[in-house]
């Protein structure tokens, strides 16, 4: 191979990052052979566009920026500009995102950014008179505007080329040819939707500015993204990372190990990162202040900050958390899959597997015993992708709202895609794993109510402000074996699963290595202490009554909580207020704790890492001689490691009621209405807002529970106690036929297939 990226910029003495590398060891013959390797796994897997592609692209990116400087002209005429105006008046396109960097593969889609003067209007001329410019033209199909997007786009295919256009207004009459868009003069008087579009341009250059080796870099984000996509932990939308994300995980490894060839930085991208003690955010540089005031990353300054649970911070000003969409449901699967990774990775530098082994793809559909269905329906193509893209901005609703009400007891783990029935047309459904929380001991006869959950989540998803009839919602419980086929490739079940729930987190063959696993047995060890501590708190609170007395008791304490019945235990509402505000007392006192301990500190942020350039490292770490797999070498690693997140942090917790405000989607939070059909900031807050007009109540009696099944029957449980669902505003009396429930016995359910859970 000709080329491995030897070059790099740590020759040069240059440091990059916020600490010192925690090896400056370059290659050896086995990196080389293993880098190699990897290549040509990526180009097996078809990961790279081929030249006529690369061509068309390009041609596309040369044709739309001829379009947008026609359209500035044709704007600035018509608003009156004198002619010398008309001529220099200017418009110039901006690629980022995965084109940007490099690592885009086929039928990829380009993100770009138009940059304008100060007189073409975002909502008029933009949305406007280039949206109407662009609809004329035949080599422009699926042209689909959003305007009240967090960050406003215009999305359509150029010649069958997909393309994502933002668009930023500068507060400058001419365009030139040679702008920058790295420096921070042009945010000067920009209005916060243009700091937005030109946010993406100017992290994905610092980015390319930041890393030691560009070529490194890329082979191994193209790689990295390929796992994740693999492993079913790539989707922001879902609450896991997206490209951005990978990203920066990527380059900070890169900065870590400035002279390692792709090979060594995906093995230690899992050491790193399985060691990682989140919250500790990363970053790829010091958080610049900035001059213009606005607001960047800073849990001591602002709470919503402080409840980030895997920060990773963007490294253009101004600095903001790119993962915010996280949860603790999905860190939980993330750090599961960067072990697996970690653990894989010893076993291929004893030369035992291969590529292929670390990629392997999840096994979503054989990992659990029980799956909610989240079906969705629309009358036309047009209405079923409006529809699919607000549902799938507020599935982490769903997921964080089960985990709570439950107090986590009832894990979820969603899928990053969506799977369609070729019989239905304009039809979707996406699938969310269920699970008990591992370590707890099941109680005989305990459920999982989560009815009123589920009614909260589709009344949520109810208020899109851009709602048509045929726009349906289903979301129903089915068992593994109950799965339909058309999520299977092929549409063909397998013959037998190749996996079993018990082997989903042990993936690897018997010739890993006794380190490996003596290492994971004492993590696991460390986080079941860990989980027992908390759950010594909660233990009394798992479990919220289904039903209560025939006295129709109100439960006064919130109208949005959900329902457990398990073990006949009763809570009242006196006791639910009680825990609830124990634990908000508690979480108070840890974030006064953390504020404390941060304040007390000179070093921000909580890498020990630089407040401004001339602050170093308050721990100078030794950097290590070769890019080996020895004992020493690992355990010199994990002490560096350590080092870097020897720093204080907040605790982030968040109280039970401001879960939902972390998690709205930054494109469609403007598109929810409230019942008098005006638009409100979030659906969360919308949903509280009108539901806490109406106290929750419940009633006696035992029916049989039914659900959906996937087949459109009905499938018959055992007898539960009845609980309506949540009234918002006109809704049918008691006396009028009730809605499918969702009821979840894994006790009764591991009895009728005589497997335990």
């Amino acid at each position: 191979m000709s080329n491995l990226g030897l070059n790099n910029r740590n020759n040069s003495g240059q440091r990059l990052g916020i600490t010192e590398p925690i090896s400056l060891g370059g290659p050896n013959e086995l990196d080389v052979t293993k880098t190699q390797e990897l290549e040509k796994f990526l180009a097996a897997a078809g990961l790279y566009e081929s030249q006529e592609e690369a061509v068309s692209r390009e041609e596309v990116l040369g044709r739309l920026d001829q379009i947008v400087k026609i359209w500035v002209k044709a704007i600035s005429r018509a608003k009156g500009l004198n002619e010398q105006l008309v001529q220099e008046a200017n418009a110039k396109i901006f690629t980022f995102g995965s084109y940007r960097l490099g690592v885009h593969g086929p039928g990829a889609d380009i993100d770009t950014l138009c940059v304008g003067p100060r007189h073409a209007t975002r909502e008029e001329d933009f949305f406007g008179e280039l949206h109407k410019m662009l609809s004329e033209m035949p080599e422009v199909t699926e042209l689909h505007p959003v305007p009240d997007a967090h960050v406003p786009v215009m999305r359509f295919k150029f010649s069958g080329v997909s393309i994502d256009l933002l668009y930023a207004k500068l507060s400058l009459w001419v365009i030139p040819e040679d702008l920058d868009v790295s420096q921070d003069s042009i945010l000067q008087n920009a209005d916060e939707q243009t700091v937005r579009s030109l946010n993406g341009c100017r992290v994905t250059d610092q980015i390319l500015r930041l890393v030691p080796n560009i070529q490194n870099f890329r082979t191994t984000l193209r790689f990295m993204r390929f796992w994740a996509k693999r492993r079913g932990v790539y989707s922001n939308v879902a609450g896991f990372l997206g490209g951005i994300n990978w990203a920066l995980l990527v380059a900070r490894i890169c900065q870590l190990y400035p002279n390692a060839l792709p090979s060594m930085l995906v093995s230690r991208f899992f050491r790193v990162y399985t060691q990682w003690r989140w919250p500790n955010p990363v970053m790829l540089c010091a958080i610049d202040e900035g001059t213009l005031g606005l607001q960047v990353w800073d849990p001591r300054k602002y709470p919503k900050d402080r409840f980030h649970l895997m920060p990773i911070i963007t490294p253009a000003y101004p600095c903001m958390n790119s993962s915010y969409n996280v949860s603790s449901s999905t860190l939980r699967i993330m750090s599961e899959e960067f072990k697996r990774g970690n653990e894989i990775s010893e076993v291929m530098e004893a030369n035992k597997t291969d590529w292929a082994a670390l990629c392997e793809p999840y096994p979503f559909f054989e990992a659990y015993k029980n799956y909610l269905q989240i079906e969705i329906a629309a009358d036309n193509a047009d209405d079923l992708r409006k529809w699919k893209g607000w549902v799938e901005s507020r599935l982490r609703q769903l997921t964080l709202k089960i985990e709570r009400h439950t107090y986590n007891m009832l894990q979820c783990h969603p899928h990053p895609g969506d799977f369609s029935d070729k019989s239905r047309p304009f039809h979707c459904c996406y699938f969310m794993g269920l699970q008990r929380k591992q370590g707890v001991p099941a109680n005989e006869g305990e459920q999982f109510d989560i009815r009123l959950t589920v009614d909260e989540f589709k009344h949520s998803v109810g208020m899109y402000t851009l709602w048509k009839p045929g726009m349906e919602i289903h979301v129903i419980h089915v068992r593994r074996r109950n799965i339909p086929n058309f999520v299977f490739p092929g549409g063909v079940r397998p013959s037998r699963p190749t996996k079993v729930a018990s082997e989903r987190r042990r993936v690897l063959e018997p010739n890993v290595s006794s380190q490996a696993v003596l290492e994971g047995a004492e993590d696991s060890k460390k986080r079941k202490r860990e989980d027992e501590n908390v759950e010594t708190n909660s233990r009394n609170a798992k479990c919220l009554v289904a039903a209560a007395s025939s006295s129709h008791e109100v439960l006064s304490s919130s109208p949005l909580v959900s329902t457990v019945n398990a073990c006949s235990i009763k809570v009242d509402s006196m006791d639910i207020n009680m825990l609830g505000k124990t634990r908000k007392e508690k979480v108070e006192n840890n974030i006064e704790h953390g504020l404390k301990n941060l304040n007390n500190s000179v070093e921000v942020p909580p890498q020990n890492g630089e407040v401004d350039g001339s602050v170093r490292c308050s721990h100078p770490i030794k950097t290590l001689s070769s890019s080996g797999g020895s004992s020493s070498s690992t355990e010199a690693e994990k002490i560096a490691i350590e080092k870097i997140m020897s720093g204080p942090y907040v605790s982030h917790q968040a109280f039970p009621g401001e879960l939902d405000e972390l998690e709205d989607d930054v494109e469609y939070k403007n598109q929810v209405k409230d019942f008098t059909g005006s638009t409100k900031g979030s659906s969360a807050e919308s949903s509280k807002a009108n539901v806490a007009e109406e106290p929750l109540t419940t009633t006696s009696g035992t029916v049989p529970c039914t659900i959906l099944s996937p087949n459109g029957g009905l499938e018959e449980l055992e007898p539960a106690e009845l609980m309506p669902p949540l009234s918002y505003g006109n809704q049918p009396s008691s006396t009028e036929q009730k809605k499918p429930i969702i009821r979840l016995n894994f006790t009764s359910l591991a009895k009728a297939t005589g497997k335990s859970t």
